[in-house]
């Protein structure tokens, strides 16, 4: 079954053709196209000039998927599109566009969560993977740990109480001088510095799996003005170490306190997300994971970034569920369509 899938989230407007069904989870086509030169002159997304950005290009790029996987609409068996959480303005153009296409051609329509698209890209990368398992999502607007029981059942057991580590590095990157969006740049960066700076960490030290990360960014941002205030700035890599040890060590422990929590459900843990790219956090989740006899899944670098490749898949077992969309489907900025 070829499944159409349409992310318009945020800052890159993807479309893809994936195709599933029994023992298949094969990704034909994934167009994105990305807005990060238009947003790097303002230091971050612009919401109105991203959805007009989505507006220019929706049209473009999922001619170009469905070229791509060889196939016409009339082919397609279901269209799967980012519904919530993201940029409301945003979402908006990929619902409104999904809904005409979809409803002018005869074709289901699924609703996807933004999220539960991100852990579907361990699916694409890793095909045998099946539910339960620990899913860590690590991205610029969240940083949440969920059980996931089956394909489309979720239970959120942590998350962040104000900021998303992926906003925390390209804050700090940004302050730095690390071009946008800065978490890329820091991640690297990082390996040339030495980790000279104490900073809190963002697990919150209580039994809970939460997270808060705004505390972190005031003492990083603290530190660099009292320095730039006396004449002598900080070292930008050594910055840079301090920051990336504190994010991934806070991310570890209360991830290392969640498996220990469903050790008797789960034997994976599956990472996912844009800072799923980054290699400090992908190398020491993967050490935590052999500590404990865990099997550790992390999608390619590639699907760890907005895409409708994820998007596609996870509306596959939407579909499988029986669930569908109508007329009077909408957008909705918060993570749950109900909030």
């Amino acid at each position: 079954m070829y499944i159409l899938g349409m992310e318009s989230s945020c800052d890159e407007t993807s479309a893809a053709v994936v195709e599933m069904g029994a023992g298949v989870r094969r990704i034909c086509s994934d167009i994105v196209a990305s807005q990060i030169d238009v947003h790097r002159l303002y230091g971050g997304v612009v919401p109105e000039i991203a959805s007009r950005a989505h507006i220019e290009a929706v049209s473009r790029i999922t001619a170009q998927a469905l070229d791509g996987a060889g196939i016409c609409l009339r082919d397609v068996g279901a269209i799967a599109v980012t519904t919530h959480p993201g940029l409301i303005g945003a979402l908006l153009v990929g619902v409104n566009f999904a809904k005409s296409l979809a409803f002018g051609n005869g074709i289901p329509l699924v609703s996807v969560n933004h999220i539960h698209g991100h852990v579907a890209a361990a699916y694409l990368t890793e095909p045998t993977l099946e539910p339960p398992f620990l899913a860590l999502v690590v991205s610029g607007g969240h940083t949440s740990l969920f059980l996931v029981r089956d394909h489309t059942r979720f239970e959120e057991i942590g998350s962040t109480r104000d900021d998303a580590a992926g906003e925390a590095f390209d804050k700090i990157g940004r302050v730095i001088g690390m071009p946008y969006p800065g978490g890329a740049a820091l991640d690297q960066l990082a390996y040339r510095g030495n980790a000279a700076f104490d900073l809190p960490s963002p697990a919150i030290h209580d039994d809970t799996l939460d997270f808060s990360f705004s505390g972190l960014k005031t003492a990083a941002l603290n530190i660099i003005n009292a320095a730039n205030q006396r004449g002598t700035p900080v070292d930008p890599a050594d910055m840079a170490a301090s920051y990336t040890k504190a994010v991934v060590q806070g991310i570890v422990r209360k991830t290392d306190m969640a498996l220990s929590r469903v050790a008797g459900e789960v034997g994976t843990l599956v990472l996912a997300g844009g800072v799923a790219a980054n290699s400090h956090l992908r190398t020491a989740l993967g050490d935590l994971c052999r500590k404990q006899g865990v099997h550790f899944v992390v999608p390619d670098r590639s699907l760890c970034g907005d895409n409708g490749a994820m998007i596609a898949a996870a509306g596959y077992f939407e579909y499988m569920a029986g669930r569908r969309a109508d007329t009077s489907l909408n957008a909705s900025a918060c993570d749950s369509m109900n909030d």
